[in-house]
């Protein structure tokens, strides 16, 4: 439950920050130049950040599914 309180103060703060700063800007990335919101840019960048969060939590939480393979009997292996 604290974690979805945080989440929507995170998120709060970032409409408001984004509504104060909706003036456009020019993005350069590489070769690449666009205008666009501040609060745009402001709201697309955390929901990717957010996102890239997500996966990488989900794969840290994954458990590995090794199985040993036993073949034949204990008198076997002897």
């Amino acid at each position: 439950m604290a974690i979805i309180i945080l989440l929507l103060i995170v998120i709060c703060v970032v409409a408001v920050f984004s509504i104060q700063n909706a003036l456009p800007v020019e993005i350069t990335f590489f070769f690449w130049k666009f205008e666009a919101s501040l609060a745009i840019i402001v709201f697309l960048s955390m929901l990717c950040g957010m996102i890239a969060g997500a996966i990488i939590l989900s794969l840290l939480r994954m458990k590995p599914t090794t199985k040993k393979i036993v073949t034949g009997s204990a008198a076997e292996k002897k």
